[in-house]
């Protein structure tokens, strides 16, 4: 598997070996020990899908307390893929990085607790796959606006499906920093 990391502190892409031939593909998701050494932490304890059609927006969200690492991919279609550092006390706080994931790539990313997670759809339809590093707590919910000029997000074309409680999110700059993650290297 080939392992690329992000400038964002603890984002990382994974891209696993496709073993393919005229019958299709076999793809192994997940072996706890390749993506220990990866970076990616072993205390996976619930999985999520989702499925969006084409233009859908899901973000930018987060919890703290009760952080989440994702470990993310698409299993139908494809999404351009954004994980956002709103951990206060990091080199990179405010800072953003993309990766298009896809059922044709297999592409992986780890995005780390402290971290705001969105996607945006490219394809027809999605389903998106989320391992997470801890259960939903949705007293804990914080996000951030998909849209936040200080951030600068390129998102890929211009007309977006959110969803109402997405699109009354805050710039970043409007949240309490007692809200957000504090950074731990």
């Amino acid at each position: 598997m080939k392992v690329t990391r992000s400038e964002i502190p603890g984002v990382v892409v994974v891209e696993p070996k496709v073993f393919g031939d005229e019958r299709g593909y076999f793809v192994e998701t997940y072996a706890a020990e390749r993506y220990k050494e990866a970076g990616v932490p072993l205390d996976f304890v619930q999985d999520n899908l989702s499925k969006s059609r084409r233009g859908v927006l899901r973000g930018l969200q987060l919890q703290n307390p009760h952080g989440q690492g994702k470990l993310v991919s698409v299993v139908v279609g494809a999404v351009w893929d954004v994980a956002v550092d709103v951990r206060v006390g990091s080199p990179t706080f405010g800072r953003w990085c993309a990766e298009e994931l896809s059922e044709a790539n297999h592409r992986q990313m780890y995005v780390p607790p402290g971290c705001a997670h969105g996607f945006l759809v490219l394809s027809d339809e999605a389903i998106f796959s989320y391992k997470c590093t801890d259960r939903y707590h949705p007293e804990a919910e914080v996000g951030v606006v998909y849209n936040d000029p200080a951030l600068g997000i390129t998102w890929p074309g211009a007309d977006f499906t959110l969803s109402a409680k997405d699109l009354q999110l805050p710039l970043l700059s409007a949240i309490d920093v007692s809200k957000l993650p504090k950074y731990e290297p």
